[in-house]
């Protein structure tokens, strides 16, 4: 008889981690319809062959380490379902901080912003349920994550230009109040890159040369030519740099230059500010 407790308890035991009776209740919640709450109310309740045979299926997948987000094609960021595949990085609660940063700014009522390498959409989708009044541009250079966050833009009803370019290459012409951006900022040697979930995320998300700078140095360096007088850059990077990413910023002639922590205490992001005259 395949009930959802028995089905749950051998997942479990299959999975292992550290949340596999939640990873075993997501999965079958996702190819039951049922909700994980009904799964403890009517414990024998009967799952189809069908759908037992989807759910063996995305089970072994967990076990192999695919992360929970890409075999239920959703993630949920500032409160917001987006759709994930395996073309885009999944949102992580981290980069939330860099939404509250950007909310914390005194920007024009009608501020234009600029989300770079967007992926899911998610900063940009997330600053346009807060801000509908701003103007919200989304740039990223893969064809297939262009298409997810217009799909999320329009799930969602959150207006977002969502553009295919690389960095700034294919923008139009024109002047912003915020740039805003988690670019890949990993280091091509990180041992990370082979543990967890990021083994399955493509690396043209995470990795940025030897260093994990090279994205950076280009959105600092040129960053500028693409704000209003007094604007923002707000970046995401590693734990780790925070210096190297100030420094970045003051050999470019920045000023304001912040690093602000994340939910774990370690730094985060730095943000910047055009100066509002040369």
């Amino acid at each position: 008889m395949l009930t959802c407790e028995a089905l749950i308890q051998d997942a479990e035991a299959r999975i292992g981690g550290d949340s596999p009776k939640l990873d075993a209740e997501l999965l079958l919640s996702h190819v039951s319809g049922l909700s994980r709450t009904s799964f403890r109310a009517w414990p024998e309740r009967e799952i189809t062959a069908e759908q037992a045979e989807q759910f063996f299926v995305l089970v072994a997948e967990r076990v192999e380490g695919k992360p929970i987000a890409y075999l239920l094609g959703q993630q949920e960021f500032w409160s917001l379902p987006l759709r994930v595949s395996t073309s885009t990085l999944i949102p992580r609660p981290d980069t939330e901080c860099l939404v509250e940063a950007a909310l914390s700014l005194e920007l024009p009522e009608s501020a234009k912003v600029l989300d770079l390498g967007s992926g899911t959409g998610a900063i940009a989708l997330a600053l346009a349920s807060e801000k509908p009044e701003w103007q919200i541009t989304a740039t990223d250079r893969i064809a297939e994550a262009v298409e997810l966050a217009r799909e999320n833009s329009q799930n969602l009803n959150l207006p977002v230009s969502v553009i295919q370019s690389h960095w700034f290459e294919e923008l139009p012409a024109g002047a912003f109040d915020l740039l805003i951006s988690n670019p890949p900022y990993i280091p091509a040697s990180d041992r990370h890159l082979s543990e967890g979930d990021v083994r399955f995320e493509p690396a043209s998300a995470l990795v940025a040369g030897n260093d994990g700078l090279d994205d950076i140095r280009l959105l600092v360096t040129q960053g500028l030519g693409w704000l209003n007088a007094g604007g923002w850059m707000m970046l995401e990077h590693g734990y780790d740099q925070g210096d190297a990413v100030r420094d970045l910023f003051t050999q470019a002639g920045w000023r304001n230059i912040e690093t602000r922590k994340d939910y774990g205490g370690n730094d985060r992001m730095t943000l910047a500010r055009k100066p509002a005259s040369d």
